[in-house]
């Protein structure tokens, strides 16, 4: 990847010698193609680390609660296997994005020679990093993959058995990743709402804060039945 992004910046460059109008034009192709990516169908939420026990015991959940699943295993070990999947899948997004700053870095000055936006262009090197690790950054089809990883693995590990096929298991799995990302922030305003009525004010980013606002917070997930 890196070779090849030096091979575009050394392109655009004599293409720049030779006809003044040249990037104009390309950065409204650059345009056009970030725009497309973004406005990719799909779930637009994207799972952050502090909330993936809490997706990963809703699986869980709603795998219980399907009626069609068999849990052989308990609900903590569903739990622990979503919860494992969905960390090493965002510490692979974490490597894709040190690496293409990385690039971003090295070539900055040609970066800033074309005059383009510095954010698209990094957008457009994770694409291309992504593509290589055979990664997905639509949210649609990481979540699905996610829901096929997740499904495997328990089935494998004995921890649930179902006569029903099995994409009907993983569309459970699936719709609770994206339920989750719809609702958690409603969850959140309604927490920090109740912070607000607390007699004693807290200072955010207390660690006593913290704990009070995971307690709320949790206690409103178990009144949507999520966790």
């Amino acid at each position: 990847m890196h070779y090849c992004f030096e091979k575009i910046i050394k392109f655009l460059q004599l293409q720049n010698k030779n006809n003044k109008n040249f990037f104009t034009y390309f950065k409204a192709l650059f345009d056009i193609i970030f725009r497309y990516f973004k406005n990719k169908k799909g779930p637009k939420m994207r799972v952050k680390m502090p909330h993936v026990k809490y997706i990963a015991h809703k699986i869980a959940l709603d795998i219980l609660n399907s009626g069609f699943v068999k849990l052989t295993g308990g609900l903590e070990s569903i739990a622990k296997v979503a919860n494992d999947i969905l960390v090493e899948d965002l510490q692979k997004e974490r490597a894709l994005d040190e690496r293409a700053n990385e690039i971003m870095e090295k070539n900055i000055d040609d970066i800033d020679a074309m005059a383009v936006d510095k954010r698209n262009m990094f957008l457009l090197i994770k694409k291309r990093l992504a593509d290589d690790a055979r990664f997905y950054l639509n949210y649609e089809d990481r979540y699905s993959n996610i829901s096929h990883e997740i499904l495997e693995s328990i089935w494998k590990n004995g921890l649930v058995d179902y006569n029903v096929s099995e994409n009907k298991v993983k569309n459970i799995i699936y719709l609770s990743i994206e339920n989750y990302l719809k609702n958690f922030g409603k969850i959140e305003d309604d927490v920090m709402d109740k912070m607000d009525t607390l007699k004693r004010k807290l200072i955010p980013g207390t660690e006593e804060y913290d704990m009070v606002f995971e307690k709320l917070y949790e206690e409103e997930l178990k009144k949507r039945g999520m966790f």
